[in-house]
């Protein structure tokens, strides 16, 4: 079996992948609160083990907080990807164009 050859990342991109993470999460963590208490009319269980945490809530909070996340990871990865894009003109490494399908 043929080794695999480690892809050196560039500072830029590992730079970029905080810089876009922060902000995303900040924002995804205001949306998820905003959000249960529009719809709940009461904020989000802090701590979904915690035992006074009824089940329907803490599996509800669960899956929105989780969703949510997995959302903003995305935005993140992606912005990052097309920020070091614009700036070097190629796609990071790890990144292809082929890999869509």
């Amino acid at each position: 079996m043929a080794k695999k050859q480690k892809v050196k990342t560039p500072t830029l991109y590992k730079l970029l992948g905080p810089a876009m993470a922060v902000p995303t999460g900040i924002l995804v963590k205001k949306a998820a609160d905003a959000g249960w208490e529009a719809v709940r009319g009461y904020p989000p269980p802090k701590n979904p083990a915690a035992p006074g945490v009824n089940w329907p809530d803490a599996l509800a909070w669960a899956a929105v907080s989780g969703v949510l996340v997995a959302g903003g990871r995305l935005v993140a990865a992606r912005g990052a990807a097309a920020a070091y894009q614009a700036v070097t003109g190629k796609l990071p490494p790890g990144v292809n164009a082929d890999s869509a399908a």
